[in-house]
Formats: C-alpha cells, sequence, structure tokens
C-alpha cells in the first residue's frame, strides 16, 4: 500500500487535469479556495494491503503563521499499511500544476461534491502565533533538549532484532511482549519507546514535513529532515505544526526503517501539538496517519473525518480517508472518496490511489495509464522513485518481468536508496530466473529495513536454492518475521493479517487460524478473506475454507497468489475441475509469483491433470 522516502515538494502551478477529466479531454483549474500551500504525501509501499473493490454485500481551518525561523510547509503521508512490507499502490508527491491522469468515464454531476462540501471560507491551516501562557505551559529547556535522542543505525537495529530472534528460539528469560519493550530500546538507542510523562512528547524523532526544507524533501534525505525538526522543537517549542510534522515523521521514519517502537513517540508528539492548538487539522491528520499505519483502520476514518471537517482539502486527511476505507473493506466509499480527493486535491497522491481502484477493479488498463500520466507528471527524484516502482510492482504482477525491471531501474536512477524499488527488483529478478541476483538484493534490503515481507521473500529464496546452510538461513529470517511482529505488537501495532501470513506457511499452524480470524473479525476484505482462506486450509479444514478463497478472488481483482491458494484449496476439497481452472490463471497471470508456490501450483496441477 510505505513504506520509501519518497517526499517531495509540490509545485505551484494553478491548474491540475483531474482522472476523471482527462477522460473526456478537459482541463479544470483549482477551486478558488483550494489551498495553494506545499504538501507531500507518501506512498503506501507497501502494500498492499490495501483491499479490493466491493463484493456486493461490503458494508456499506485555523490559520497558523509559521515562525519565522521555521522552513516552508510540506506534509507528508503514510500509507496505511506501509510498515508490514505488503505491496500495494500507493501514494507519492506531485506538483499541483501536474495534469491528471485519464480516468475511464466522467462522473456525472451528481457525483460532484456540492458547493456545502467545498465551502469557500476554508482553508488548510498555514500557522498561527504562539499560545499564550494561560493556553499550555511553557517548555522547559529539558522537554526541548530530549527532543533529539541519537537513533540506532540500520545495522544495529537489525542486531539487536537478530539477537531477539535468537533469544526467542533458545527460550530465554522474559516473555516475549517484556523481550520487546527491551527490544525497542534497544533498536532507538536508548530513545523512550514506551511509556513516558509528559515531557517525553519532545522525544519525538522529526522527519518530514511543515518545518523542514523543500530542497531536502525533493532528495528525500530523511535524516536531515529530522536533524532540521529536531533543531526547530528547540527553538521553537511551542509551535503546534512543527510537533504535528514531527509525529507524522516518525510514523514514517517507523516504515522506513521497520522500527514500530517510534509509534510511541509519534503520539506524544501528535498529543502535544494537540495541546498546543487543540483540534488542529494537522495533528489530526497526522493522528489518522498513525493510526492507519497501526492497522486501526476505524480509528484512521474517525480522524481523517475530524481533520476534514477543519479543512476540507488537506490533502493528507484526503489520502488517510481513502486509505482506511479500503482497509476496512468500505470498497465503494473507499472509490468515492478517491473520486472527491481527485476534485479537491489533484495530484500524484491521489491519482496513485485513483490508480490502485481501478486495479482493484480489475481494470489494469486504466491503473496502467493513470500511473504512466503521474510518472510524467513527477516533480522530483522521490516522486519518480515512488511511481516507477508501482508501475514495475503493477507489470511484475502481470509477469512482465522485463518491463517491470526497466521501471525499477528507473526508480532507482532517481533514487539508489529506494527500498520499495531494490525489493520488487529482487521479486522480478527472481521470478525471471535470476535467484542469484534476488538473493544478494534482498539481503540488501534486509539488512536495512527487517520487514515481514521481504525477509519471507528471501526466506524463500533460500529454500528454493537449497545449498549447503541454505535451510538455516531460510529459519533465520522466519524467526526474524516472529521478532518484529513482538515488536511491531509493543509499538501498538496490530500484525495479525502479517501474523497469519507468515506462520500459515512456515511457522505454527494454530496461531495462523487464530491471527486470521482476529483478524477477518475487525476487517473483511480481499485480503484478510485470503488469510483465513489459507489459514484454514493448512489447518486441514478447507471445505471450511473454500468460500472465503472464492471470496477473496470476486471482485475482479486479480492476484496470482490468492489464485494459487484457491486452486489448492479446491484440490483438498475434492473439485479437481476448479483446481484445474484456478491453478492454470494463477500460473498464466504471473508464472513466478513464489519460488516456493509457483514449484507447488505446477506439480499440483500435474496431480490434477493425472487424475483426470
Amino acid at each position: 500500500m510505505s513504506p520509501r522516502t519518497n517526499d517531495s515538494t509540490r509545485g505551484s502551478g494553478p491548474e491540475a487535469t483531474t482522472p476523471a477529466e482527462a477522460a473526456a479531454g478537459t482541463e479544470v483549474t483549482r477551486p478558488a479556495d483550494a489551498p495553494s500551500g506545499a504538501e507531500a504525501t507518501r506512498p503506501a509501499d507497501a502494500p498492499s494491503g490495501a483491499e479490493a473493490i466491493p463484493p456486493a454485500d461490503a458494508p456499506p481551518g485555523t490559520k497558523t503563521a509559521q515562525p519565522a525561523d521555521a522552513p516552508p510547509r510540506v506534509e507528508a503521508t503514510p500509507p496505511a499499511d506501509a510498515l508490514s512490507g505488503t505491496e500495494t499502490t500507493r501514494t507519492a508527491e506531485a506538483p499541483a500544476s501536474a495534469k491528471a491522469p485519464a480516468a475511464l468515464t466522467v462522473p456525472s454531476a451528481a457525483e460532484a461534491p456540492s458547493a456545502a462540501e467545498a465551502p469557500t471560507d476554508v482553508e488548510p491551516p498555514t500557522a498561527a502565533g504562539p499560545p499564550s501562557a494561560a493556553e499550555v505551559p511553557r517548555a522547559t529547556e529539558a522537554t526541548a533538549a530530549a527532543a533529539a535522542p541519537r537513533t540506532a543505525s540500520p545495522a544495529e537495529r537489525v542486531d539487536a532484532l537478530r539477537r531477539f530472534a535468537a533469544a526467542v528460539r533458545r527460550g530465554r528469560g522474559l516473555h516475549v511482549a517484556s523481550c520487546a519493550v527491551l527490544l525497542a530500546v534497544a533498536m532507538t538507542a536508548g530513545a523512550v519507546a514506551v511509556g513516558g510523562d509528559g515531557q517525553d512528547a519532545a522525544r519525538a524523532l522529526p522527519g518530514v514535513s511543515r518545518a523542514v526544507n523543500a530542497d531536502v524533501l525533493v532528495r528525500g534525505d530523511l535524516d536531515t529532515a529530522i536533524r532540521s525538526l529536531q533543531e526547530h522543537v528547540r527553538r521553537q517549542p511551542r509551535d503546534s505544526g512543527a510537533w504535528a510534522t514531527l509525529g507524522l515523521a516518525q510514523v514514517e521514519r517507523a516504515r522506513t526503517d521497520g522500527d514500530p517502537s517510534r509509534y510511541d513517540q509519534a503520539e506524544r508528539a501528535l498529543a502535544r501539538s494537540l495541546a498546543l492548538r487543540p483540534g488542529n487539522d494537522q495533528a489530526l491528520a497526522g493522528q489518522a496517519a498513525l493510526a492507519a499505519a497501526r492497522h486501526h483502520f476505524a480509528a484512521a476514518l474517525d480522524h481523517a473525518d475530524r481533520a476534514l471537517e477543519r479543512n476540507p482539502y488537506s490533502e493528507r486527511a484526503l489520502c488517510s480517508r481513502i486509505d482506511a476505507l479500503v482497509e476496512l473493506g468500505r470498497y465503494a466509499e473507499a472509490a468515492e472518496a478517491a473520486t472527491l480527493a481527485d476534485r479537491r486535491r489533484p495530484g500524484v497522491p491521489v491519482f496513485t490511489r485513483y490508480a490502485y481502484v481501478h486495479e482493484l477493479r480489475g481494470d489494469v488498463r486504466t491503473a496502467r495509464r493513470v500511473l504512466h500520466q503521474a510518472l510524467a507528471s513527477a516533480a522530483g527524484p522521490a516522486d519518480v522513485a515512488y511511481v516507477a516502482t508501482a508501475l514495475g510492482n503493477l507489470e511484475r504482477g502481470r509477469g512482465r518481468y522485463g518491463t517491470a525491471l526497466r521501471h525499477y531501474a528507473r526508480a532507482l536512477a532517481a533514487d539508489d536508496t529506494y527500498l520499495p524499488a531494490l525489493e520488487g527488483r529482487a521479486r522480478a529478478q527472481a521470478a525471471d530466473g535470476d535467484r542469484a541476483g534476488a538473493i544478494v538484493t534482498l539481503e540488501q534490503v534486509v539488512a536495512r529495513s527487517p520487514l515481514p515481507g521481504p525477509l519471507v521473500a528471501l526466506g524463500e529464496l533460500y529454500e528454493d536454492r537449497d545449498a549447503p546452510g541454505d535451510r538455516a538461513k531460510a529459519r533465520e529470517q522466519y524467526a526474524l518475521v516472529d521478532a518484529w511482529t513482538a515488536l511491531a505488537r509493543a509499538g501498538g501495532v496490530d500484525v495479525d493479517l502479517d501474523t497469519a501470513l507468515a506462520a500459515a506457511d512456515h511457522g505454527d499452524t494454530a496461531e495462523a487460524l487464530r491471527a486470521a480470524r482476529a483478524e477477518w473479525g475487525r476487517r473483511r476484505t480481499v485480503h484478510t478473506a485470503d488469510a483465513l482462506a489459507w489459514a484454514l486450509h493448512r489447518a486441514g479444514r478447507s471445505a471450511e475454507a473454500l468460500p472465503y478463497a472464492r471470496r477473496a478472488t470476486a471482485t475482479g481483482y486479480r492476484d496470482a497468489t490468492f489464485l494459487y491458494h484457491r486452486g489448492l484449496i479446491e484440490k483438498a476439497a475434492g473439485r479437481d475441475r476448479a483446481a484445474r481452472a484456478s491453478l492454470t490463471a494463477a500460473l498464466q497471470l504471473n508464472p513466478g509469483f513464489s519460488p516456493l508456490g509457483a514449484r507447488a501450483a505446477r506439480a499440483a496441477l500435474k496431480d490434477v491433470e493425472a487424475a483426470r
């Protein structure tokens, strides 16, 4: 859906053509009351965790003046599911003047937002003078000085995760949850990860948004942006906008370095912003992004709606609202939200979500066209890296590996550190037969960001290669997934979907079924339907799994893994004819979808054919 330091600034051009309007060949200008302030929105790398278009039974500004020493305002919107490492087509950032991609149809007048939806007297906050002493106590020097704890390097974080995984495997000492708390401290090099008093808000590490120089974001230098915000909140500890940016930046940093312990710091920073200026839409939108990153999608929707009440043109809130609706399985509402967001704030963040809505309907042609036009409008290395990676993922999912590799090459030419592009390239290399190259690339990825998606992919590549020592290496990757999920839970993340997917194939099938049932109880999406179907099958309950497998593949969204799961479930349930159709479809769509899964699909198809 992340996951991905693709921040960049927006241009100031006055006109943008929306996807829907581009189909008719017309241009429209941004509404006169729409904000022109720079905003930056993140992709969701992830992942997608974004779900599909609905089955038939799916449930239905205060002005602020920035301190004189603050750099230009920029906004960032992390994707809902980026942290998990799940793949999706998500958002990046584009100039406001960018031409929007063409859509299939022009919306009817009935779909257009009414005047009441777009009030002319509301603008996104630009900032206000600092609150009076009566509004909030003056921050102490100790609070401001606490804003910059040392951050562990990627190597230190991965090493801490490996030590924790080894301890869990040996069954040493503390309960896993307690170990996770200690691990969180280790991964942040001593920064406060849990608990804390009112002063702990100042310890939030900043990252990408309002008080960050635009050039830093174009370069995608998140660490420089962090240092800039740390210095800014030391000088201006009562700047509510800076604290809101600080919180959102921590969400983004957690996504990029795979360290969910930062979410507590983000939560405190956002709370600090709201204490300084209650109800400010920037902090509310930040809370929506934080809730989505923790997979608390109902809360994310609530925060996004509250932010939009304050500022109907908040790009971050509009995008978070789409993500939350998608992840809750409310697909029809998500499609409507994407159309509305496209009218209010056209740009790459909305365009990429718009494209994903079409992909999930099975309309890959429109999704491809929209992404190509979004790439043409990308203004800066971060935008190019994100949108090119989204195109690479789209083509790889269709089995077009050469085309996918070219898109990943373009992404890495723009930003050679962009992890989602490296991961995508590795997966395409593996699918195209270059397993050695894929292993080298994925080892680079997990050394910097040990998220479940690339860890499982690397483990399966080791199993597939089966050289001396590879089985042990594979087990280590799966143990790291367990360690990461323990850490994520300590950071308040709902990890049941990640647990279900990893444990069903490489862990405890009973735990996989428990997690899948829990996630299905919270949100009924194509991804949770597939996870529950597969967990039931792996637990030996294939007949019970079949309705969920059908539901996962019933929306028009085409995913080879879903089809493979359905085919094996149908085979186990004695429905050989249906199994043959599903397995054939999976291998035709994406013959290298998984090193182990594709091999198992071919073997099962051979068995079914032999039984005819």
